[in-house]
């Protein structure tokens, strides 16, 4: 993209942002500030470089050029830059400070795939300097956090996407699950069971060297400084190559100070999808119980009581009042997917499958046309980053925008505090906020470490 093509955007950006009109801008309106030609690709960078951060940075080629990638660790980024080079015929330039890439006016837009406790940090320090942002999920460790990402998005004008990919891709398995529904294939949906899988509870985890290349301190950013921790086993697999215990690469998931673990992992995949069908997408729970559940630590008041050892949930079974009376179960038990129950019948989804009678039925009495192209809102896009880019060119929000994204992590979030309080929450959908525990609602956010505020 030109100079004056990028400069005159960011000026147009500012200026709805100001104006407060963003939300007037329409998909087919003008495309003088988009991409008017095939050789007129979007400028994209990616922040956090391993496992999902290269899945989403690989499917994008097709539709935008990367400039610039940036990692705290020297291993990760070199790797990928020759990834990206290898793909792309350029090479991008390398970054350990994500900061450098939000200074760059050449870049339009960010993809974020750093461990979660960074996510808002850096999403809203792109904003104000002018990036649209696809961010992986879970969005945020708070709900808090969700809030302000909200309040800057709508102050600056900004498009932002949210990796919940399911709603875009999986061979539009999910969307046509909410169609069904939609077209009340079962009746009056009663209850939504979401399988999420567990987790392992860990040895204990001793302090030791910091590998060699990464930035420890950076990695911590916002959270409490600690000690790294690891054992030697190496993780195969998925995420493999890193230590299969540790507070750093992939297991990070398995510690609240950096993420949330199954609850806002898978959680934040099928606890979205079964909220959109419900069309629970803008509101809320009224009560989080949690049934069943095992800590792999003990807690006090709220708090682990060890730092040594995983402190996630390793299994659970929560109950979630939902509007009209449905029932939500999140378990860790069964497959991994949603179940769907009403009046006349129930169906299952997952990645791989859509499953049960009224699927069945189909083959005699078939959705109507374009029944699923509505669950989209139109055209259904090539894969979740065209749809970011097709919101970039029109000024609008994607399919996975932050707000509803927000509404139903906060099941996930309070979920946790639930866990982690032993007692079910009762939630104000409309002030946001547990009623009447003040303990609880301490949970809502948390404090940056000194150094690593969120730059306003």
């Amino acid at each position: 993209m030109s100079g004056f093509q990028q400069t005159s955007r960011r000026q147009f950006l500012q200026g709805v942002a100001a104006t407060g009109v963003a939300s007037l801008l329409l998909p087919g309106s003008q495309r003088a500030f988009g991409y008017q030609a095939a050789n007129d690709r979007p400028v994209f960078a990616t922040i956090g470089l391993r496992n999902q951060g290269w899945t989403i940075t690989n499917k994008s080629f097709q539709f935008a050029d990367f400039a610039a990638l940036a990692d705290v660790d020297s291993n990760v980024l070199g790797v990928n830059v020759e990834r990206v080079e290898k793909k792309q015929g350029k090479k991008p330039d390398a970054y350990k400070d994500y900061r450098k890439v939000l200074d760059r006016k050449d870049i339009d837009a960010v993809m974020i795939a750093t461990p979660d406790h960074w996510h808002t940090k850096i999403a809203v320090e792109a904003m104000y300097a002018g990036k649209d942002v696809y961010c992986e999920k879970p969005l945020t460790l708070t709900i808090d956090e969700g809030k302000l990402i909200e309040k800057v998005v709508k102050e600056t004008g900004q498009v932002f996407q949210v990796g919940t990919m399911q709603r875009t891709e999986s061979s539009q398995r999910f969307l046509q699950a909410i169609a069904l529904i939609r077209a009340g294939r079962i009746g009056t949906v009663k209850k939504v069971t979401c399988g999420i899988n567990g987790m392992v509870a860990s040895p204990v985890i001793p302090k030791t060297s910091v590998p060699e290349g990464l930035d420890w301190d950076f990695w911590l950013g916002p959270a409490p400084k600690v000690d790294y921790r690891a054992l030697p086993k190496l993780r195969e697999g998925y995420g493999g190559g890193v230590p299969l215990y540790s507070n750093c690469h992939y297991s990070f998931r398995n510690w609240h100070e950096y993420s949330g673990g199954k609850l806002t992992d898978w959680g934040a995949h099928h606890v979205d999808i079964a909220s959109w069908a419900l069309g629970a997408s803008d509101t809320g729970p009224s009560k989080v119980t949690p049934l069943e559940y095992s800590l792999p630590v003990e807690y006090k008041d709220g708090h682990p009581v060890v730092d040594d050892q995983y402190n996630a949930a390793t299994s659970f079974k929560i109950r979630v009042d939902m509007p009209n009376d449905v029932e939500m179960i999140i378990t860790s038990e069964g497959d991994n997917g949603i179940l769907f129950e009403g009046t006349e019948g129930r169906f299952f989804v997952n990645r791989g499958k859509i499953v049960g009678k009224p699927v069945e039925d189909l083959k005699e009495n078939p959705l109507p046309e374009g029944a699923i192209e509505e669950v989209y809102g139109g055209k259904i896009s090539k894969n979740h980053t065209a749809n970011f880019i097709e919101g970039m060119n029109a000024r609008k929000q994607p399919i996975s925008d932050v707000w509803s994204h927000n509404r139903m992590l906060e099941i996930c979030h309070l979920s946790n505090i639930a866990m982690r309080l032993g007692r079910e929450l009762k939630w104000d959908a409309t002030k946001r906020q547990i009623i009447g525990d003040d303990q609880a609602n301490s949970f809502l956010s948390r404090e940056d470490r000194k150094g690593f505020e969120i730059n306003m």
